[in-house]
């Protein structure tokens, strides 16, 4: 999944890296993973009793298999969340691009594509799985000619990632998805363009990215 950046993507890179966010540690480290029960209960006040058990099936299929191998964790977290509906943030939210957090995107049983990767990643982090393997993927779709996002793992540096898509409930080998066309990945580490990734090679330790700032920083204040 290596290609050379074309003018409209350097475009959108270059537009990520000066937006102003810096990218930080996450702050959803899973350790001792228990919901607040505060937010249990507004959860079920401001969404209903549906949500409030996806939340609680999502709290134990974190407590009980975090002493599972990744590829079968990678699994579980991709079924869990694939059951959810695609919806647009225009739609869903009444604005063009909001990222969710991991609550509210459970609560709203539905969201975006990087709603999809960005709860698998906190997910499989909370799960035990090292954030040195997890990378949020911004790709173009080739079989719906559009921009996308995925969550891909890497079992060892310099290793090819394994992809986990929200369109499909199958984990692939990036060389198997001649649909993606990689653009850039990013964790709680730092951005890198998508080909530079396997080398470990960062674009940018001080890189800036607006909505992953904010996704933080409302996961660290108030998750609904």
């Amino acid at each position: 999944m290596a290609k050379t950046l074309n003018k409209f993507e350097w475009i959108l890179l270059l537009s990520i890296l000066l937006s102003g966010l810096i990218i930080i540690e996450p702050v959803f480290n899973g350790e001792n993973f228990r919901l607040n029960r505060e937010v249990l209960k507004k959860a079920e006040s401001k969404y209903g009793r549906d949500a409030l058990n996806r939340l609680l099936l999502w709290e134990d299929l974190i407590q009980k298999d975090k002493n599972s191998s990744d590829l079968q964790k990678l699994d579980k977290v991709n079924r869990f969340f694939n059951k959810m509906e695609f919806v647009n943030d225009v739609y869903l939210w009444g604005v063009k691009d909001y990222w969710a957090t991991p609550i509210e995107f459970i609560c709203q049983n539905a969201g975006d594509c990087e709603d999809f990767a960005i709860a698998k990643y906190f997910t499989l982090k909370a799960m035990g799985v090292s954030e040195r393997k997890l990378n949020v993927t911004y790709v173009k779709s080739l079989r719906y000619n559009m921009h996308h996002m995925v969550l891909t793992y890497y079992g060892k540096p310099g290793a090819e990632p394994l992809v986990l898509d929200n369109l499909s409930d199958s984990i692939d080998m990036a060389s198997k998805r001649n649909d993606l066309i990689p653009i850039f990945t990013f964790n709680g580490t730092g951005l890198w363009l998508a080909h530079q990734r396997g080398q470990g090679k960062l674009a940018g330790a001080s890189s800036r990215i607006t909505p992953w700032q904010d996704l933080l920083q409302r996961m660290s204040d108030h998750p609904l």
